[in-house]
Parts: C-alpha cells; structure tokens; sequence
C-alpha cells in the first residue's frame, strides 16, 4: 500500500485528523432550571452554542430614593464618644500615678484641719479661764473632815469656809 506523503492535502489522507475533522463528542445537555444564576446557554459567531457567564441586566430602577442626611446628634456623638473614652482612660492613667501623692496630701490636709481647729478653739478656752477669775472675785477653799467609828458606823463631818 501507498503511503500518502505529509504535504498532500486530500481529505482522504487526514481523515481522522482531530485538526481538519473533529469529532463530535456529545456533551450532556443541561436543563434551563439546572443552570446557576449568571450563566445562560448562548450561540456563538460560529453558530455553537455554549454555556456562558453573563454580566446580568438590570431593570430598569425607579428614581433613585435619596439619602437621608445624618442628624446632627448623631455626628455629635459619634464625634464626643471617642474623645470621652480617651479622657476617661487619661485620668485613670494620671490617677494611677498620682495615688501615692495624694494619700500624702490627704494626711497633710487632715494635720492642717487639725492645726487650724486647736488655733481657732485655743483663743476661746483661754478667754474664758481667765475672764471667770475677773468676775467672781477670789476662789473659795471648802475643807471638809469626816469621822467614822467602825466599818459600818455613823459618819460625822465638819466643814470650813475660808
């Protein structure tokens, strides 16, 4: 037998050949209902038809609803809620580190409360003592003398006014 030379062109020579004559494999058939969403069976320019994704069309919207503008307490406090936070963080911080200073302070402050009460009561224990001596004149001296015969017997005293 003949073989045909690589160069020749007849279609007796290349049938088989997957390049000039492809063979028809059946690829199994899909149902519409089968299909997800974005893909869509589509013809070709060469007249195939395949499966494709597909950019989906929109409907046509209704005017487009406009944006409600944000309240004005609601920027307000979008805006104070994380400089509170901060703040309140910074003191904790500052109180942290001032704990050992201010227990000094309130010893210190308790001595001055303290100081200031004895110099302003002092004055007034003072003035009277010695005003009650001005006015009563001389201090009276009692002397008493008490006698007693026996554990449990009569007691008898005298009393002196000088």
């Amino acid at each position: 037998m003949h073989e045909p030379s690589r160069t020749s062109t007849t279609p007796a020579s290349r049938y088989g050949d997957p390049i000039l004559y492809p063979t028809a494999i059946q690829q199994p058939v899909m149902l519409p209902a089968e299909l997800p969403p974005g893909v869509e069976m589509v013809t070709l320019p060469g007249g195939y038809r395949t499966l494709a994704y597909t950019h989906p069309t929109a409907a046509p919207a209704s005017a487009p609803v406009a944006a409600l503008p944000v309240p004005v307490w609601a920027k307000t406090t979008a805006l104070l809620a994380p400089t509170v936070g901060g703040g309140i963080a910074a003191a904790g911080f500052g109180i942290s580190y001032a704990a050992p200073g201010l227990i000094a302070m309130t010893e210190a402050l308790w001595a001055a409360v303290a100081l200031i009460a004895a110099g302003a009561l002092a004055p007034l224990l003072l003035r009277t003592g010695s005003s009650r001596t001005h006015r009563r004149g001389p201090v009276q001296h009692v002397t008493q003398n008490i006698t007693a015969t026996g554990l449990f017997g009569k007691a008898s005293g005298t009393l002196n006014n000088r």
